[in-house]
């Protein structure tokens, strides 16, 4: 198992791509996906499907084009089908590009399989509404969009945001994740559970 990730977009938003034995998915790709492509050709991965941890416009620009491309489906937090009524899924605000349109599909909670393996899509609101988490326990990898960064937490100021959510979910379903589970965010580094519940200050000192 491989995790490439390529920041996308006018937000360098982390579009994460996860291979096993040939088969690749794509975790929110924030930006035109042509980088990704190249990658993925190279190594002759054929993607199977398109994740979107929640459905602000920096973390699906590329989903049509990806779509388009690779003939994969987009799968999306239902809770959040309402934000591509609204600029903050559209895009078009501050200067920024309107989203090409996309078909998705409702993202199952719970256990499904991807590429062949397990994976746990977990809710984790807070950021949005519908945002979620997907975890990958063979992989020891969780993708978790702009709930929780390398020593930060994800923006809660927007129409649907909450932050006593986001930190019910970072609690309750991120740090009792094993502490070797590695944390993919959509925006900035990669990090750890174990690194988060220890260090973040968003937890160590309750700024909630």
């Amino acid at each position: 198992m491989r995790i490439t990730s390529f920041p996308l977009g006018p937000l360098e938003t982390n579009c994460h791509i996860l291979d096993h034995q040939g088969r690749a998915l794509v975790v929110d790709p924030g930006g035109d996906p042509a980088e990704a492509l190249v990658f993925l050709r190279s190594e002759g991965l054929s993607v199977e499907h398109i994740l979107v941890t929640h459905l602000h416009f920096d973390h699906i620009y590329g989903c049509a084009s990806l779509a388009e491309a690779t003939g994969a489906p987009v799968l999306a937090p239902a809770a959040d089908a309402y934000l591509m009524d609204t600029e903050l899924g559209q895009g078009g605000v501050f200067g920024f590009p309107v989203v090409t349109p996309f078909a998705s599909q409702p993202v199952p909670l719970g256990q499904s399989r991807y590429i062949g393996l397990e994976c746990r899509c977990l809710a984790t609101p807070g950021h949005t509404p519908g945002s979620v988490t997907y975890y990958f326990p063979q992989a020891k990898a969780a993708f978790v969009g702009d709930l929780i960064f390398y020593r930060s937490v994800g923006r809660t100021d927007f129409p649907g945001g909450s932050a006593e959510a986001l930190k019910r979910s970072v609690l309750e379903q991120i740090f009792t994740l094993p502490d070797d589970t590695a944390l993919y965010p959509g925006h900035g580094l990669d990090t750890t559970v174990a690194a988060e519940r220890t260090h973040n200050p968003f937890f160590l000192h309750d700024m909630f």
